[in-house]
């Protein structure tokens, strides 16, 4: 079985998601910036070679079209219910017969690279994470023999305490790895720092 790649994304719908950069550029261009970042990321991830899937939110546009923003060959599955970590866990736990990595949506300076680094860093760590720099993360995987334990609390979830938080809640003895650190595309002011304005 090949090792599983999870794009975790809220839907492109305009008003539902990238609401602080809306503040900023208004709803359209926000919208828009979603979608764009949304396919970049897709594209990014189906370079891979390895299992995609779209781990969608809300629920029930599980099987909307999004045109442009989702393709529409890829296999997509429900977040389900929680909080992001308890939403996370249970993704880590449902896919983590083999080494399974989840990313966002939002990741403009996302390399095939990077993903690459990933997986091949779980050969030999429990868990992998790329740091972001609001002080959360972009990435969270895990080697099979830890993603079956995968549990993610307590968390200060989008608080530069994220990464610091989920480092705490993991088991001591688990070997841990890093990537590189990339910043997500929140506000206006990742946005204009971004290579995909």
């Amino acid at each position: 079985m090949k090792p599983k790649l999870l794009i975790f994304a809220k839907s492109p719908r305009m008003g539902l998601a990238k609401t602080r950069l809306a503040q900023g550029v208004g709803k359209v261009a926000a919208w828009r910036t979603k979608r764009r970042l949304d396919a970049f990321t897709c594209r990014v991830a189906r370079s891979t070679g390895w299992e995609t899937l779209l781990a969608v939110a809300p629920q029930k546009d599980l099987d909307a079209r999004f045109p442009g923003a989702w393709p529409s060959d890829l296999r997509r599955v429900g977040q389900g219910q929680g909080d992001l970590g308890q939403r996370m866990a249970r993704a880590l736990v449902a896919f983590g017969r083999v080494p399974v990595c989840i990313i966002g949506s939002d990741l403009p300076d996302l390399k095939r690279a990077d993903l690459v680094q990933a997986f091949y860093a779980l050969k030999r760590a429990d868990v992998v994470l790329g740091p972001a720099t609001d002080g959360g993360y972009w990435l969270i995987g895990m080697a099979p023999r830890a993603a079956r334990r995968a549990y993610l609390a307590p968390v200060r979830w989008s608080s530069p305490h994220t990464l610091a938080d989920t480092l705490a809640c993991l088991p001591a003895t688990w070997r841990i790895a890093f990537l590189r650190e990339l910043e997500d595309v929140d506000d206006v002011a990742s946005l204009k720092r971004s290579t995909q304005r």
